[in-house]
Formats: structure tokens, C-alpha cells, sequence
């Protein structure tokens, strides 16, 4: 089987792949499949043609064919790279250092607005994706970018087109420099090859692309020559065969068919010589409705004859299976599509896949089936930050270079990871001690004032406001000392980190004081573990070329490549829930598809806001507009929707703010009411079931039932004899108040980090009064006023007052000082 190909959007892509494979496999020679070679956009896409195979073939023996990603789709999907031909091109430098050495390049020559490394590193980020977009598309001279800007644009522009002029002659200078490569050019490279060598020597055995809309130019030209190889097959995803000539020829980058277009013109393949796969079935009612509701918007004049010719029975047929559904909120959307999974599971065997390009509004809903003990197989992941070595990490570089803080250390010693070399129960007693005489109350300056507030616990001079600390044990206390010289030890290396350091020593400094927290071991296994190990080794590798920055910009840094490490953390997911990202969901089928996240922003996403390039400059240096995202989603959309049973999940408000429904989810709208509907079918109850959760029982049992209102009666001797005025006022508003403080001896826990209020200020200098009267010295009447100014100072210390609030405060002391003294 060999020429060009496409399955139907409403069929299950991999699983007819895979059949048809098989079905033209010789019987006689089944050692063929072996030699073949099949090209799918991505690694996860490979993964599961495997699986596919392993199912359909399950009564066989099969020896599978190479299975490898094109990569045409995913930045970070590698090119497939047969025998030699990539051996004389240089290695692609890491991600990470070639942002660092972008950053570099951006405070170099645009230093008047990005200076600060922190500014650079987000600049470099829209700098490596004009760089990128440069190099797939094939611009064949970048540098002409400064001759782009008109003399009447304004100023912002002129500068920004000189800086890149300036970048794109620097940069390929540097990485010669390296002896690096970027990413993007070198695959390019590779797929530009690999077309070349099999357009001049094809291959030997079946070769076969499939699931690719060829939306990098190189990447269409490898499946050109797969089209023309003697025994190649591309098989494209969804190709419209239905669409009227005078609608194909409309159809442009917003269009879902708009990429497969594009692709087969470049092949110089007309749309008359793409087969159906396998025999697979016709389009279905609900296909030519999608189709139709998608057309070109200058060729939709025809809707109301095509909804004529369609009759009413075949758009019922279409409509059948397809529900729309609004929810209030995003969160009440999320809880919808959790109650849709979970009611998927009541039918044996069925299957549910929840598609969104939404990754907060997946982690929503894996959040909603956790109540059913569910969890579903989810393509987004978790990203770092979220996982418990992600804050653990996020949790110790929070102590760098913002001197001491209470909270920061007390957050970082109650991580479950952190062990300290002690066991579990006997770390937690100490923490608690920890916690309540030491790190709770106004704020401390630094690790002595820590030291003295466990002193005063310990030798039971608590002030008027502590009185949590008035029973400190003193065994209890020395145990706390021995912790914290546990915690000060974990934490030196990234107390000795120099103020301005290359990210590699700091990320060094940090990785040493994790190591001392809890045992490597423990700390850099498990997928976030390793996810963990694997950015702060890029760190360490890489930091050297992005030069000193301080620890607020380190933290900054951490942050956001943290975030933007996916982990998968796998678990006991169930076997027939799914939550996919739209791409995935391309070649993927389920029983029941719901669809979320249809507003505008959403899916389809935002164009987004370039900062380098305007849309003419775009377009004179011949880049695609951003529209053609939207044409990609659009065809993602396309091949959702498509299937047996599909719901379509909108939110009407989003983020607070009223949203927008996706224009896909206007045009199947409007076309149903053109057809004397009311539009599209609902699903009655919903919202009902989904509220019905989480209202309270009108009759719960005994054990769940809310105890009553405490009404303590204490006896007559434990009762207070007298009670001040507001004692009174408590009293009557709430007397358990009373009953908790005066006759339990129970009193609310200061806060950490307390700020200094009056009562302490005041308190500090009574105390320093007190101090001055009992050390007078009539005969050093003339140090007296500059001994209590000190007295002053350092009892405003212990109250918590910050050194830099003390300047301020230097008046006032000098001035009660003469005071004293007189």
C-alpha cells in the first residue's frame, strides 16, 4: 500500500493505523514488518501505536517495525535521524545555556531598558522564539529584519528591528564560537537531509508517516518523499475528502484543513489522489456537520441550501451524541466533567477522555475525582513547583539573601522530606518546641535573637504577651538548641553564598543544604525527584555563562524554569479514564469525549503579543501570522468532536470575568438554529448533580452530625471571683471565651513574625528604664544618656523591631536618655 492516505476524523487513528498495517501484511513473509518504518509526530503518539499493535495482534507473534517521532509538532521532540547523515553537524546546545547566553547577548546591547539579568532572561525567552520561528520557517536572511521598520513606525519598533539585526549576526558568531548548534536549525538540518537521501535513494523497505500535518516546511518535505517513495504511505489525520471545491480553495490558515492544504500543495499532491485508509467507513452525518459548521466564513452563503440538502433526519444524525453544556464557573465546569467520567464508569468497558489545552482546569478536575478515590491517566502532568521536592527546593532558596525569617524557616523544617538525621517522632517534638518557643511571636533579628527568646523560655522570663513559652522545660529547651544546631548546619552553605553569584555556585550552594536536609537518597528519587535533579544539574552545567545575578533573581530564575518542568508522576490511574491535551487527543478516541475549555483565549489560544515583530514585519520577513495556531487547534477540535458520543464544556465566566464561547462552539450554534432549532442539544441535570455533591446531608447520620454549641459548667471554686469591664463584654458575646483563658489556662498562639506593636514598643522601654535605674551610676553622669540609648536599642531588638526601622528610633532613645539622666 503505497501513495498518500488520510482516516476519517470519527475513526480511532492509531488502532486503524495499526489494522491496517497488519491487513496488508503478506502472510508468507510476516519477518516484513520488521523492516518497515513508521514516522508519528511524537514520542507518546510511538508509544501508543506500540500498545495498539500489542492489542490488535494479540493472537500472533509480531516483530514491530521502527516506530519513531517525526517531531514536527513538539519543540522538544527530537527529529528521527537515520544512519549517518547527522555525524558532520555540530551537537544543539542545551536550552538552558542557550537562554543564559541570549540574556548575555540582550544586557550587551540592549542594557538601557534589560540591564537587570532578571529582564534579560524573559527577553531572551522572546528572542530564542524569534530565532526559532527564523530557523523552521527557513527565512534565508534573517538579517534584513533591520530594514523592515517603516520611517513612520514608532520608535520602539526601530530600535527593537536594530537590536535584531545586531543579534542575528552576533549569535550564529557565538555559537560558532561553542561549536553548538540551536536546537531548531539543527533539526532542520537532519529533516532537510533525510528528504534529500530518500528523495535520491529511497528506502528499502515500507516506510509510512502518519498523524503529521507537515507544519514544518523540512519535516513536509520528509513526507513528500515518503509519498513517492515505491513502498511509502502518509497517512494524514482527518482529511476533509467531503469539502466542496469552491470551500477548499477558501480555506486558509484559521481553517482546520488549512495545515494538510498547505502540505499538499507544497507536495504538489492534489486532494482527488488521497485514498481512505484500510477501507475504513465514509465520513459520518456528524463529520459533514463539523465540516459544514467550519467552512470558510466567504463561503458559508450556501449554509442554507446545505442544510436543505442535509434534510432534517441527517442533522439529527449529526446532532445525535454531540451535547452542549454551560457551567457558571470554571470550577463548576471542572466538577461537570468529573461527574461526566465518573458516570462514563457505570457503563461496562466504556471509556472517557476529557480534552483541554487547559492544564489547570485537568489538574481541577483530577482534584474532582479524587472524592471517588480516581485518578485518571493525565498527559499534563504536574509541573514541579507543585510536587514536594518542587517545594522543598522553592522552600530553602526562600532563606536566600532575605536575612532571617521566621516563617520561611519554620515552613522549611516542617516539610515532610526534611529529616535532619532524627527520627520522625523525635524531630516533630523538637519542631513543635521549636515552633512554639523560639519562632512563634514578634519578629526575630537573625539566629541570636532566636537564641535569646529560648533562653527566656528556658529560664522562665517570658514577657507578658508569651505566655506559651512560661513551661519550657529545660531538657525540653537544650533539645531544641541541639535541633537548631542541626538547622543552622543544613543551612550554612547557603548563608556563606556570596551576595552576587553565577547561577552554577548558587544552585551548588543550594544542592548542598538540600543533601544536608534529608538524605540524597530520599530526596532525588521518584519521577519529581528526578525532574528536580535533572534541572538543578542543568543549573550547575549551565549557570557559568549567564554571569553573577543575585539570590532575588536566582529565586526568580529557579521559579519559572521549575514551573515550567512537566513531571508525571504516574500512580494507580484508572484504565479507562483519560485527560488529554488537544495534540494527543488528535490521534486518540474514546467512548465519551468531553471537550473543555471552549472560550476564547482558551482553545482556541490567544495569538499572543510578540515583543520583536509587528504583523508586517512578519509578513515581509515571510514568517507565518499567529493565526495559524488557531488553524492547528481548529483541526484538533475538528477531530474531537468528531467522535460517537461528544459534550462540549463551557464555562461562561473565567478568572472572575465573563469569557467568550469559542467561535467553533458559536459557528455549530448558529448553524443549528439556521436549521430551526433552538441549538445545539443540552444535558438536563447537571448542574443538579453536581450541586447535589457538595450540599450537606438533610439527615446525616449520628457520627456526622455537628456537635452542639459547648456549654461548660464548671465548679463554683473554678470559677472566676471577678472580671474586668471588657471581661464583661466577653462574657456576654462569648462566654466559652472566658471559660477557655480563665479557667483552662488556655491563650491563642502568637503568630510567627509578629510585627511590633505599641504594647511591645512600650514594653521595651519600660524594660530599658528598668534596666538604666538598677545600673545608675551618679558618677558617670555624663555616659549616662549614651548608655540608655543603648539599653533602648537593644531591647527594641529583642522586641522584634528590625534594624532598619532603628535609625528613627535613635532620637527618641538619646531624647529619654537626657530625660533619665535629669
Amino acid at each position: 500500500m503505497a501513495g498518500w492516505f488520510t482516516i476519517p476524523a470519527h475513526r480511532p487513528f492509531l488502532a486503524d493505523l495499526a489494522r491496517g498495517v497488519l491487513a496488508g501484511l503478506d502472510p508468507a513473509a510476516p519477518e516484513r514488518l520488521a523492516d518497515g518504518v513508521i514516522l508519528l509526530p511524537n514520542r507518546r503518539a510511538a508509544r501508543a501505536l506500540s500498545d495498539a499493535f500489542a492489542e490488535i495482534g494479540a493472537d500472533r507473534p509480531l516483530l514491530l517495525p521502527q516506530i519513531r517521532p517525526l517531531g514536527d509538532i513538539e519543540e522538544d521532540e527530537p527529529p528521527f535521524a537515520p544512519g549517518d547523515i547527522g555525524l558532520d553537524l555540530a551537537p544543539a546546545i542545551a536550552p538552558l545555556a542557550r537562554r543564559f547566553e541570549l540574556a548575555k547577548l540582550v544586557m550587551a546591547h540592549h542594557a538601557p531598558a534589560y540591564g537587570r539579568p532578571r529582564l534579560a532572561l524573559e527577553m531572551a525567552e522572546a528572542l530564542g522564539r524569534f530565532l526559532d520561528s527564523c530557523q523552521i520557517e527557513e527565512v534565508k536572511d534573517p538579517s534584513r529584519v533591520a530594514d523592515l521598520v517603516d520611517a513612520d513606525l514608532a520608535e520602539h519598533w526601530q530600535a527593537t528591528a536594530a537590536f535584531l539585526a545586531i543579534a542575528v549576526d552576533e549569535w550564529p558568531k557565538r555559537l560558532a564560537e561553542l561549536q553548538l548548534m540551536d536546537p531548531q536549525a539543527r533539526k532542520v538540518a537532519l529533516l532537510s537531509r533525510l528528504a534529500e537521501q530518500w528523495d535520491e535513494r529511497p528506502p528499502d523497505g515500507p516506510v509510512l508517516a502518519a498523524g503529521s500535518t507537515g507544519t514544518v516546511p523540512a519535516a513536509g518535505r520528509v513526507l513528500a518523499a515518503v509519498g513517492q517513495a515505491p513502498e511509502g504511505a502518509v497517512v494524514l489525520p482527518g482529511l476533509d475528502l467531503g469539502l466542496d471545491d469552491r470551500a477548499w480553495g477558501a480555506v486558509d490558515d484559521q481553517h482546520p484543513q488549512g495545515a494538510m492544504k498547505s502540505l499538499l500543495d507544497r507536495s504538489g499532491v492534489t486532494r482527488d489522489r488521497v485514498s481512505v485508509w484500510g477501507g475504513a467507513a465514509p465520513d459520518t452525518a456528524r463529520v459533514r456537520l463539523i465540516s459544514q459548521a467550519l467552512k470558510p466564513p466567504e463561503v458559508t452563503d450556501d449554509w442554507r441550501e446545505t442544510i436543505d440538502r442535509m434534510g432534517r433526519a441527517g442533522l439529527d444524525e449529526g446532532l445525535a451524541g454531540l451535547t452542549a453544556v454551560s457551567a457558571r464557573t470554571e470550577d463548576s465546569a471542572a466538577a461537570t466533567a468529573a461527574v461526566l467520567m465518573r458516570q462514563t464508569l457505570e457503563t461496562p468497558g466504556a471509556t472517557a477522555a476529557l480534552v483541554t489545552p487547559d492544564p489547570v482546569f485537568a489538574r481541577r478536575v483530577q482534584a474532582r475525582l479524587s472524592r471517588w478515590g480516581l485518578m485518571a491517566d493525565s498527559s499534563a502532568g504536574t509541573v514541579l513547583t507543585e510536587l514536594p521536592v518542587g517545594v522543598l527546593i522553592g522552600q530553602a532558596a526562600a532563606l536566600m539573601g532575605r536575612g532571617f525569617s521566621a516563617v520561611a524557616l519554620l515552613a522549611l523544617i516542617k516539610h515532610p522530606l526534611v529529616e535532619l538525621g532524627l527520627e520522625p517522632g523525635d524531630l516533630s517534638g523538637r519542631r513543635r518546641d521549636l515552633e512554639r518557643w523560639g519562632l512563634r511571636g514578634p519578629r526575630l533579628n537573625g539566629w541570636a535573637g532566636l537564641e535569646a527568646r529560648l533562653v527566656e523560655a528556658r529560664d522562665g522570663t517570658p514577657g507578658e504577651r508569651d505566655d506559651q513559652r512560661r513551661r519550657a522545660e529545660p531538657e525540653r529547651v537544650a533539645a531544641v538548641f541541639e535541633l537548631l544546631t542541626r538547622v543552622r548546619k543544613a543551612l550554612a552553605p547557603l548563608e556563606r553564598a556570596p551576595a552576587q553569584a553565577t547561577p552554577d555556585v548558587l544552585a551548588r550552594a543550594l544542592v548542598d543544604t538540600l543533601e544536608r536536609l534529608t538524605p540524597a537518597d530520599n530526596l532525588w528519587r521518584g519521577p519529581d525527584g528526578e525532574a528536580a535533579a535533572g534541572l538543578l544539574a542543568q543549573m550547575i552545567e549551565q549557570g557559568a555563562a549567564l554571569g553573577e545575578i543575585d539570590a532575588d533573581c536566582f529565586r526568580d530564575l529557579l521559579e519559572k524554569l521549575a514551573g515550567a518542568v512537566v513531571v508525571r508522576t504516574g500512580g494507580d490511574v484508572h484504565p479507562r479514564l483519560r485527560i488529554l491535551g488537544a495534540i494527543e487527543a488528535r490521534l486518540v478516541r474514546a467512548d465519551r469525549m468531553i471537550l473543555a475549555g471552549l472560550e476564547e483565549g482558551v482553545w482556541p489560544g490567544g495569538s499572543g503579543v510578540d515583543p520583536f515583530l509587528s504583523r508586517p514585519m512578519r509578513t515581509k520577513l515571510e514568517l507565518p501570522p499567529p493565526e495559524r495556531r488557531i488553524g492547528l487547534s481548529a483541526h484538533d477540535f475538528a477531530q474531537a468532536a468528531s467522535g460517537p458520543e461528544v459534550i462540549l464544556l463551557h464555562a461562561e465566566r473565567r478568572g472572575g470575568q465573563p469569557s467568550v464561547k469559542s467561535r467553533w462552539l458559536w459557528r455549530l450554534e448558529t448553524l443549528a438554529k439556521g436549521a430551526g432549532l433552538d441549538g445545539l442539544p443540552g444535558r438536563e441535570g447537571l448542574e443538579g448533580w453536581t450541586a447535589a455533591l457538595d450540599a450537606p446531608d438533610p439527615a446525616p447520620p449520628i457520627s456526622l452530625r455537628p456537635a452542639p454549641r459547648p456549654a461548660p459548667t464548671p465548679p463554683v471554686e473554678a470559677r472566676p471571683l471577678q472580671l474586668s469591664v471588657t471581661g464583661v463584654e466577653t462574657w456576654v458575646r462569648d462566654p466559652y471565651a472566658i471559660y477557655a483563658r480563665r479557667i483552662l489556662g488556655l491563650s491563642a498562639l502568637n503568630r510567627p513574625d509578629e510585627q511590633v506593636d505599641a504594647m511591645l514598643r512600650g514594653q521595651a522601654i519600660h524594660k530599658a528604664l528598668e534596666l538604666f535605674a538598677d545600673g545608675w551610676d551618679a558618677c558617670a553622669i555624663d555616659t549616662a544618656p549614651a548608655r540608655f540609648a543603648d539599653l533602648y536599642r537593644t531591647e527594641l531588638l529583642k522586641a522584634g523591631l528590625p534594624e532598619t526601622a532603628l535609625a528613627r528610633e535613635e532620637t527618641l532613645g538619646a531624647a529619654i536618655g537626657v530625660w533619665a539622666t535629669d
